[in-house]
């Protein structure tokens, strides 16, 4: 399959385009009607630093492998390019609270978006970047800027009241399914990461005397549903075999329990970088491992080739 062949890949775009209407969707609604306690210029930083540090690499990367930059060949290509850093962008200004500050909502995006030129790892004949782009510059930003922090749950249903408790975090919920289910294909991954964040729950509760239902209470939030559905889940940065996705799962349910037993706050964005990090590393062993069998296999046949004829 050729470059652009993968970059036309239908279920990677699809999923992305919806990603996309979806994020920019509860974006204008969180503005006008929900409650999100950003001003109109979070999200316009946000977006445009994304668009600007992703153009800025691929033309550094085009000029270093003397290729055309995706973004020129035409209008389709323009808006596929854009595509990841608007969800980045998005993403960030959702979630990062400020005040009235804009220059940490650039920072993250840029480190967001920036992650995924410098972590990178080979798997296959190609390489790609293996940390959660939005949640790393959010996990980053909340360690070197300790003023900043998360945007409140609560203003994503600050504003909603009766039916539209149960309206707007069901159509999420079914939405979400249906990108992870027809584009993603990471339900195992959504399922074990449920189940497991549960079991922690209860384990804690158990052993440390707290009420289970207090444990527990995170995953009732809208907030924690967003996570669920359109970050944990991130394609590009999560195994796609069934029993990788739920090792995958697990083990951030597991990161969080530990960090919220060590009195660590910010877990699920922290939870998540450790895992990618952790895979990323795995995923550079198992490549080295690999480049050294072939490197082995070859010595022998360069040995005979230099041996002189009898």
């Amino acid at each position: 399959m050729s470059a652009k062949d993968r970059w036309y890949n239908t279920d990677r775009l699809g999923g992305l385009w919806r990603f996309a209407m979806a994020i920019t969707a509860l974006t204008v609604l969180g503005h006008t009607y929900l409650g999100f306690e950003q001003s109109w210029a979070h999200p316009l930083v946000a977006v445009l630093t994304a668009y600007g540090v992703e153009a800025l690499l691929e033309l550094i990367d085009a000029r270093a492998n003397r290729h055309t930059p995706r973004f020129v060949a035409g209008p389709r290509d323009l808006l596929s390019f854009f595509l990841s850093a608007h969800i980045t962008g998005l993403a960030v200004a959702m979630l990062l609270y400020s005040n009235e500050q804009l220059l940490p909502i650039a920072f993250a995006s840029a480190v967001a978006v920036g992650s995924k030129a410098i972590f990178r790892v080979r798997v296959g004949p190609s390489e790609r970047h293996f940390l959660n782009p939005s949640n790393f510059g959010i996990t980053v930003t909340l360690l070197f800027i300790p003023w900043v922090g998360i945007a409140p749950p609560y203003h994503f249903t600050e504003n909603v009241s009766g039916a539209g408790d149960w309206l707007l975090p069901g159509l999420i919920v079914a939405s979400g399914t249906l990108l992870n289910a027809r584009f993603t294909h990471r339900l195992p991954l959504i399922a074990a990461w449920l189940t497991a964040f549960a079991a922690q729950a209860l384990f804690r509760s158990l052993v440390f005397d707290a009420p289970t239902a207090a444990a527990w209470l995170p995953m009732s939030g809208l907030a924690f549903i967003l996570y669920t559905f359109y970050m944990v889940s991130d394609p590009a940065t999560t195994p796609s075999g069934t029993g990788g996705q739920i090792v995958f799962g697990s083990a951030v349910a597991a990161a969080y329990g530990l960090l919220v037993a060590m009195h660590v706050v910010f877990g699920l964005f922290l939870a998540l970088t450790i895992v990618c990090a952790l895979r990323g590393l795995a995923l550079h062993a198992q490549a080295l491992a690999t480049q050294w069998e072939h490197v082995r296999g070859a010595l022998p046949m360069r040995a005979l080739a230099r041996r002189p004829e009898p």
